[in-house]
């Protein structure tokens, strides 16, 4: 792949072509649920996942004829196993390749799924007060700005509605990566927060990011994260922290790569 990434890059559009090529490569979120779990959650039974681990049972309990958006997360495994379980799913996504996971697994087990192609930040093909539900696991470090994200889910939440969320812990990010720190047991902190590979990287490991066919991140503060909710307007009800099954980064392991949050809109 040549390089061309900029500051001036397009990062919809590229991240866009990333996913859609990793989609047909069944990365580990473009890997669809088997008929078996979908089986189980036709008979009551079922999980989804914010993050490796399992969801808190008390933040969505029974899922039966809730209206729920899921939010950048196609790929054939939340969206059909919640529409198994009883829920008017509709899944919104920048990549169609991940879309035509979630319809290969709807048609497989006659499941019923809304599928929309677009940008997370802009949630106008939807109504106020649309959904019941948000979910919304990690896929926000793909946007630069992710206040926009927020009030969209805020305003189309109705009163009372949930936004189940989750996004890498920012300070992932904050590490120098170069492989001989990571060798030497050292953690060197190089980048400020806020991330963005656009303007943190280097001309020449811009190019390498380009040629591995790797999606463009940012790496959002918490006064975004959380406090982006808030300024919003939601309240928040839940918390809380999760590891990364298999590190990539020396800080991994030792503090919970991901965070997870449990909003409601009054």
């Amino acid at each position: 792949m040549p390089n061309s990434l900029t500051p001036k890059t397009d990062v919809i559009a590229h991240n866009r072509r990333i996913w859609n090529q990793q989609a047909q490569q069944q990365c580990a979120w473009s890997q669809p649920v088997s008929a078996d779990i979908i089986a189980s959650a036709k008979a009551g039974q079922w999980k989804i996942h914010l993050t490796p681990g399992n969801l808190p049972d008390h933040w969505l309990p029974d899922v039966r004829g809730l209206r729920i958006l899921c939010l950048a997360s196609a790929g054939g495994q939340q969206a059909p196993v919640l529409a198994a379980a009883g829920a008017e799913v509709t899944v919104l996504d920048l990549s169609a390749e991940q879309l035509a996971h979630d319809d290969s697994v709807a048609r497989r087990d006659g499941l019923t799924l809304r599928l929309v192609e677009g940008d997370m930040r802009d949630l106008s093909l939807f109504a106020d007060a649309a959904f019941d539900c948000i979910v919304h696991p990690i896929s926000n470090q793909y946007v630069p700005d992710i206040r926009p994200v927020w009030q969209e889910c805020f305003r189309v939440l109705r009163s009372g509605g949930k936004l189940l969320s989750s996004f890498f812990n920012p300070v992932v990010f904050v590490g120098d990566r170069a492989p001989e720190y990571a060798e030497q047991g050292v953690i060197r902190p190089r980048f400020r927060l806020p991330y963005s590979d656009l303007t943190d990287l280097t001309a020449q490991a811009l190019a390498e990011k380009s040629q591995r066919g790797e999606a463009l991140t940012f790496g959002h503060s918490l006064s975004e994260q959380i406090g982006g909710q808030l300024e919003a307007g939601f309240r928040l009800a839940g918390f809380y922290e999760d590891n990364q099954p298999h590190p990539r980064f020396l800080i991994e392991h030792y503090l919970p790569s991901f965070i997870a949050t449990y909003a409601l809109k009054p």
